[in-house]
């Protein structure tokens, strides 16, 4: 393996508390989800109970992060829905290759969401809309789940694609033992 990819290998414990933060934050959006949504519900049907006007907006403000966030957590783990059908009747190298270049699709689709995502919270759009339920909070939150996703996909992508290069090497050395025996 190169000596670049081992280097990039040491990395790993950073993806590993990356991905505990950000399954812990998708947790605390899951309870905070919950807890609103049993409020609102139980506000209609509980006549001492309120039911808070800003609970849809805020409901599905948090599921798009932590859907965004599962998302870039379902990449570090391989967990996206993906075609197998044509895997058995294609060379190795040939599935590798393939996934790898899906791999960068993906990367670069990160990417466009994370530079495209930050240009739309920088603009006057975002600061001048505003939540219809919470005028006091602005749309900005909205849109900042866009280059959280693409944020997101860059990391876990950058260290799929490591992995991706170095399983072609990996092959090469596992050949040259064997023929060494």
């Amino acid at each position: 393996m190169p000596a670049i990819l081992q280097k990039l290998s040491v990395l790993r414990p950073v993806y590993d508390i990356t991905y505990k933060v950000i399954l812990f934050i998708c947790k605390l959006l899951l309870i905070g989800d919950i807890i609103i949504t049993v409020w609102a519900v139980a506000g209609r049907y509980i006549p001492f109970i309120s039911d808070p006007s800003w609970s849809e907006e805020l409901v599905l403000t948090m599921m798009v992060y932590m859907a965004v966030l599962s998302a870039a957590l379902a990449i570090r783990k391989r967990g996206h829905i993906r075609m197998t059908a044509f895997d058995k009747y294609i060379s190795k190298t040939a599935l590798k290759i393939s996934d790898l270049i899906a791999d960068i699709g993906v990367l670069v689709l990160g990417a466009v969401l994370l530079i495209y995502g930050i240009m739309l919270c920088a603009s006057p759009l975002s600061e001048l809309g505003r939540y219809i339920s919470l005028p006091g909070l602005s749309k900005f939150w909205q849109y900042m789940s866009i280059p959280t996703a693409g944020a997101g996909m860059i990391i876990f992508e950058l260290e799929q694609i490591v992995l991706r290069i170095g399983a072609f090497y990996e092959k090469e050395e596992k050949t040259d033992k064997k023929e060494e025996k």
